[in-house]
């Protein structure tokens, strides 16, 4: 029975050492004589035991990449080098938004707060991720991976909320450029960041608190490179149709509203352009192009991610990758197209990195004095 036990484990990636640890860090879950039930991904249990009981899942393991082979170390340093790019990226935004006095205008204000975000939601899932590629195995106990599942979720409805607010601000800059900054002003700005927030918690907390309140007495091996809500949703005990609806509910919630406001404020700017002139439209065409773009990637992204998961048997490891290319590609494009379409922050960037630059030395001229003899 040990041997089928951890012949079966090895089947979702898992080593017989790997096995072991499993085995000292939670005996009660993995057995060598018939625990091997809860990591089988076939088996659904028909028990009724909670979460929190004696005979209850107290962790999970996230299987991520586990059975890719050599290929794992390629995949962790590109994952890696795309992490500290996003990191570095974002975080000029942040630094040069907050210390330049020239980048003062509302944009750049919406900029920074989409930047921070971007830096927390990749920071909850691609760690994660890294360091299951480095161990081979990554295990998470139960709040920590409805934890995680609450922040990766909300941060990114807050992001589009976020991107709708700056759809927002692009309307009234174009459309009503002289009360712009009459409208604009400090304190609607912080009304409609910590509006983004509230929306994006509003719009994850209660398929989270559903999920979290199931009962996890079978299989815990989530197939997915973190606690993906689909993914986990597979283990509950039970079932689980109302849960699919209250998250799809939201889901649709969330895409129609933000990309309805986003939209509107698009073809309210396209029939305002209409009726400028040559030079006006081009004006306005490059102070909506990085939002554009951004919103573009990013409503695309998502489109591929759920076609993923609704079409066709994809393997796993190809969801994994998908749903890493969606958390990640907004962030590690956005500082590069804001960069690449506004001239001002460009400039700012400039401006920041030549201050530290060492100081040039100047070559020193001998002066040859004469000394007059009288």
């Amino acid at each position: 029975m040990q041997r089928r036990a951890t012949g079966r484990i090895q089947g979702i990636g898992l080593s017989s050492r790997q096995y072991t640890r499993l085995h000292q860090l939670s005996p009660g879950v993995v057995g060598p004589q018939d625990s091997y039930l809860p990591l089988s991904t076939n088996h659904r249990s028909s028990s009724v035991n909670g979460t929190w009981g004696p005979n209850g899942v107290t962790f999970f393991i996230i299987q991520g990449l586990a059975s890719f082979g050599q290929e794992k170390m390629i995949l962790f340093v590109i994952l890696l080098l795309g992490y500290m790019i996003i990191l570095g990226g974002n975080s000029m935004i942040i630094f040069v938004a907050l210390t330049d006095s020239k980048l003062d205008s509302p944009m750049f204000f919406f900029l920074y707060n989409l930047s921070f975000v971007d830096i927390i939601y990749t920071t909850t899932t691609i760690p994660s991720l890294l360091s299951g590629l480095l161990a081979g195995m990554k295990t998470i106990s139960v709040p920590g991976c409805f934890l995680q599942m609450y922040v990766f979720i909300q941060l990114a409805v807050t992001g589009r909320a976020i991107l709708t607010v700056m759809a927002f601000d692009r309307y009234v800059a174009i459309c009503n450029p002289l009360r712009y900054n009459a409208i604009m002003t400090l304190p609607v700005r912080l009304l409609l960041i910590a509006g983004a927030w509230s929306f994006g918690a509003l719009c994850t907390l209660p398929a989270t608190s559903m999920a979290f309140q199931r009962s996890y007495c079978g299989p815990n091996v989530v197939k997915h490179g973190w606690c993906d809500p689909s993914s986990v949703r597979r283990l509950v005990c039970g079932d689980v149709t109302v849960d699919n609806i209250v998250s799809l509910s939201f889901a649709l919630v969330t895409l129609l509203t933000t990309g309805v406001l986003i939209l509107t404020s698009y073809v309210l700017i396209g029939v305002s352009v209409s009726k400028m002139g040559v030079a006006q439209r081009l004006k306005a065409f490059g102070t909506c192009a990085a939002h554009l773009t951004v919103v573009s990637i990013s409503y695309s992204s998502a489109s591929c991610v759920y076609i993923s998961y609704r079409v066709g048997n994809f393997p796993p490891e190809v969801r994994i990758i998908v749903s890493v290319l969606y958390a990640a590609l907004t962030p590690f494009l956005n500082p590069m197209i804001y960069s690449l379409k506004n001239k001002e922050l460009r400039e700012s960037i400039r401006r920041t990195l030549s201050r530290f630059r060492p100081a040039a030395v100047l070559p020193t001229k001998h002066v040859h004095t004469v000394n007059t003899v009288s």
